[in-house]
């Protein structure tokens, strides 16, 4: 049976989390051999729940901050370079290639450094390795935690979510709505179509208020978040000699952290005001929390610039329990997922020697 060596140099260690294929619902063999990684280790306690693991020092620190990264991967395809693992030179720079090698093993690698290597952290800790983040979320890892052991995350007050971000630092997330805007007609025959009403054309209204939106910027802790409105699928009619009798116009909103789901809601629909409205996904975003002590010490130990995170990540979770979040990772964000998912070594070491920094 393979084990997980954590005394091994990050970059091999990468490599090694990446050998051992955990697709959504199949981390079972990676979490047994995370566990069995860390058991022996003294300062740590460990408590698993399905797949999903919290290891935890209990140092009586003033502070305590949440390592966070999820252990599945999207699944592998027909292309041999997604396992096992291959490292090779582009460019002058050495690179590793393989699924997870971006989203995001390289993360969990690092979090299992820190908890080998830091024995007394500054700040107590708390590491999460989390389960089925890439499929739906009634599965996710953090939410079980959540529902069964809430106080294993919720005491904490500050997390990093080691997602790729290429290794800079991503403070907090937007959250992101989307709304089904309807238009309602007559059907009628294309010859004849004074017998009938158009909801194609009604939906032109729909997209001139869009045209006409002037997205907000919002300043939160200290960071920029960019709204945006826009209209992501329409569809209506049923033949081409057919007068429509409906049209959908699907819209994305992705708000600010310092809105809620409800005020978002609330702008959706006066924008839209007059026309039918369902809401079918609305999740809320996450605040940096840059002014508190943790977050300001992290940022001044990887003396990195923040940036703010303008998509929606797990950090939105852990600002839903409470513990403002940020995201900083190895890998470019946009190579995950892919076929030829890669990494530069030199980020895994970058990113270890951050939060070391950090916690010692």
């Amino acid at each position: 049976m393979p084990t997980l060596d954590l005394a091994t140099d990050v970059v091999t260690l990468t490599a090694a989390v990446c050998d051992i294929e955990s697709v959504s619902l199949g981390e079972a063999a990676l979490a047994d051999l995370i566990e069995a990684a860390l058991r022996p280790l003294p300062h740590l306690t460990v408590t698993r729940i399905g797949n999903s693991l919290v290891a935890r020092t209990h140092l009586g620190r003033a502070e305590r901050v949440v390592l966070a990264g999820h252990i599945d991967t999207v699944p592998l395809t027909m292309d041999p370079s997604n396992l096992p693992t291959v490292r090779v030179t582009e460019a002058g720079q050495e690179i590793l290639r393989g699924r997870g090698t971006v989203d995001m093993k390289g993360g969990v690698a690092v979090m299992l450094r820190v908890a080998a290597t830091i024995h007394e952290p500054t700040r107590d800790l708390s590491l999460v390795f989390y389960e089925a983040e890439e499929i739906d979320s009634a599965f996710n890892g953090l939410g079980l935690i959540e529902r069964q052991r809430p106080e294993l995350i919720t005491d904490a007050d500050f997390a990093v979510l080691l997602e790729p971000t290429d290794a800079a630092v991503e403070g907090g997330c937007k959250g992101t709505l989307r709304a089904e805007i309807t238009t309602k007609g007559i059907a009628a025959h294309s010859a004849r179509p004074w017998k009938g009403h158009n909801a194609i054309h009604d939906a032109g209204e729909i997209l001139r208020r869009l045209t006409d939106y002037e997205p907000a910027t919002r300043s939160v802790d200290g960071l920029d978040y960019r709204e945006a409105l826009n209209a992501v699928l329409i569809s209506g009619g049923t033949a081409t000699n057919v007068i429509p009798d409906r049209c959908v116009v699907t819209v994305n909103y992705r708000y600010a952290p310092s809105v809620s789901p409800a005020q978002a809601e609330a702008h959706v629909r006066q924008v839209f005001d007059g026309f039918e409205i369902t809401v079918v996904d609305n999740a809320g975003g996450a605040r940096p929390g840059l002014h508190l002590p943790a977050a300001q010490a992290f940022v001044a130990a990887l003396d990195l610039p923040v940036e703010a995170k303008q998509g929606w990540t797990d950090v939105a979770r852990f600002s839903a329990m409470g513990v403002p979040a940020v995201n900083f990772g190895p890998g470019d964000p946009n190579l995950a997922h892919m076929d030829d998912e890669r990494c530069p070594t030199a980020q895994y070491l970058t990113c270890e020697e951050a939060l070391v920094r950090w916690l010692q």
